[in-house]
Protein backbone atom coordinates (compact mmCIF):
# COMPACT_ATOMS: atom_id res chain seq x y z
CA UNK A 1 0.00 0.00 0.00
CA UNK A 2 1.36 3.46 -1.03
CA UNK A 3 1.56 6.06 1.56
CA UNK A 4 0.05 9.31 1.05
CA UNK A 5 2.46 12.62 1.45
CA UNK A 6 0.74 13.50 4.55
CA UNK A 7 1.68 10.04 6.12
CA UNK A 8 5.37 10.74 5.73
CA UNK A 9 7.47 10.85 8.50
CA UNK A 10 11.31 13.07 8.13
CA UNK A 11 14.17 13.87 10.28
CA UNK A 12 13.62 17.63 9.34
CA UNK A 13 10.12 17.57 10.88
CA UNK A 14 10.94 15.82 13.92
CA UNK A 15 14.26 17.81 14.09
CA UNK A 16 11.16 20.96 14.48
CA UNK A 17 9.64 19.70 16.51
CA UNK A 18 12.77 18.88 18.93
CA UNK A 19 13.35 22.85 17.86
CA UNK A 20 10.38 23.93 19.21
CA UNK A 21 10.24 22.16 22.11
CA UNK A 22 13.82 23.63 23.46
CA UNK A 23 12.35 27.40 22.65
CA UNK A 24 10.38 26.48 25.69
CA UNK A 25 7.34 28.00 23.82
CA UNK A 26 4.14 26.62 23.72
CA UNK A 27 2.74 27.61 20.71
CA UNK A 28 6.12 27.08 18.86
CA UNK A 29 4.94 23.05 20.20
CA UNK A 30 1.56 23.28 19.73
CA UNK A 31 1.72 23.61 15.82
CA UNK A 32 2.83 20.10 15.46
CA UNK A 33 -0.19 18.90 17.32
CA UNK A 34 -3.42 17.29 15.59
CA UNK A 35 -6.61 19.23 17.68
CA UNK A 36 -7.36 15.29 19.22
CA UNK A 37 -3.68 14.51 19.95
CA UNK A 38 -3.37 12.06 23.00
CA UNK A 39 0.05 12.55 25.03
CA UNK A 40 0.79 9.57 27.58
CA UNK A 41 2.88 10.78 30.16
CA UNK A 42 5.52 8.48 31.65
CA UNK A 43 4.47 8.66 35.22
CA UNK A 44 1.21 8.50 36.73
CA UNK A 45 -1.16 5.46 38.72
CA UNK A 46 -2.12 4.01 35.29
CA UNK A 47 -0.52 1.44 33.20
CA UNK A 48 0.06 4.18 30.73
CA UNK A 49 1.28 6.96 32.82
CA UNK A 50 -1.42 9.53 33.10
CA UNK A 51 -3.37 10.07 29.57
CA UNK A 52 -4.06 13.31 28.70
CA UNK A 53 -6.70 14.24 25.51
CA UNK A 54 -7.30 17.00 23.32
CA UNK A 55 -4.61 19.88 22.36
CA UNK A 56 -5.91 22.47 24.80
CA UNK A 57 -5.29 19.73 28.03
CA UNK A 58 -2.32 19.13 26.27
CA UNK A 59 -0.58 22.79 25.96
CA UNK A 60 -1.89 23.30 29.94
CA UNK A 61 0.59 20.32 30.52
CA UNK A 62 3.12 21.94 29.17
CA UNK A 63 2.25 25.12 30.41
CA UNK A 64 2.92 23.52 34.29
CA UNK A 65 5.92 22.37 33.00
CA UNK A 66 7.32 25.38 31.72
CA UNK A 67 5.55 27.30 34.44
CA UNK A 68 7.60 25.25 36.75
CA UNK A 69 11.09 25.42 35.46
CA UNK A 70 13.84 28.36 34.86
CA UNK A 71 14.81 26.37 31.91
CA UNK A 72 14.78 22.61 30.55
CA UNK A 73 16.64 21.58 27.19
CA UNK A 74 15.98 18.04 25.21
CA UNK A 75 19.54 17.02 23.66
CA UNK A 76 18.70 14.41 20.76
CA UNK A 77 20.60 11.14 21.17
CA UNK A 78 19.05 9.42 18.33
CA UNK A 79 15.96 9.29 16.19
CA UNK A 80 14.44 6.37 14.19
CA UNK A 81 11.63 6.72 11.86
CA UNK A 82 9.36 3.94 10.83
CA UNK A 83 6.08 4.34 8.60
CA UNK A 84 4.14 7.54 10.68
CA UNK A 85 5.99 6.62 14.05
CA UNK A 86 9.14 8.58 14.89
CA UNK A 87 11.21 6.90 18.20
CA UNK A 88 13.15 10.11 19.72
CA UNK A 89 15.86 9.09 22.48
CA UNK A 90 16.76 12.24 24.56
CA UNK A 91 18.90 13.61 27.31
CA UNK A 92 16.44 16.08 29.26
CA UNK A 93 17.62 18.21 31.51
CA UNK A 94 15.65 20.78 33.79
CA UNK A 95 16.71 23.17 36.60
CA UNK A 96 13.03 23.86 38.26
CA UNK A 97 12.79 27.28 39.99
CA UNK A 98 13.65 26.13 43.28
CA UNK A 99 17.25 24.94 42.10
CA UNK A 100 16.80 21.40 41.88
CA UNK A 101 18.20 19.83 38.66
CA UNK A 102 16.35 17.11 37.49
CA UNK A 103 18.26 15.29 34.13
CA UNK A 104 16.33 12.50 32.76
CA UNK A 105 16.85 10.28 30.10
CA UNK A 106 13.46 9.58 27.98
CA UNK A 107 12.10 8.11 25.09
CA UNK A 108 8.99 9.53 23.01
CA UNK A 109 7.24 7.30 20.79
CA UNK A 110 5.47 9.90 18.37
CA UNK A 111 2.64 8.69 16.04
CA UNK A 112 1.69 11.58 13.27
CA UNK A 113 -1.86 11.51 11.13
CA UNK A 114 -1.81 13.88 8.29
CA UNK A 115 1.79 15.31 9.36
CA UNK A 116 0.41 16.39 12.82
CA UNK A 117 1.40 14.14 16.56
CA UNK A 118 -1.80 12.04 16.60
CA UNK A 119 -0.49 10.41 20.12
CA UNK A 120 3.22 11.20 21.96
CA UNK A 121 3.92 8.71 24.09
CA UNK A 122 6.99 9.27 26.60
CA UNK A 123 9.40 7.33 28.64
CA UNK A 124 11.81 8.08 30.83
CA UNK A 125 14.96 6.91 33.86
CA UNK A 126 14.54 9.34 36.13
CA UNK A 127 18.47 9.44 38.70
CA UNK A 128 17.01 9.64 42.27
CA UNK A 129 18.93 9.32 45.36
CA UNK A 130 18.71 6.07 46.40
Amino acid sequence: MKKSHSQLVTLELVDAIGEAFNSNKIDAIMQYFADDATFDHASGPDMYGIRIEGADAIRAAFAGLFDSVESVHWTTLDTGIADNKAYCEYRRVAKLKNGEVQDFHSVDILTFRDGKIAHKDTYYKNRNSE
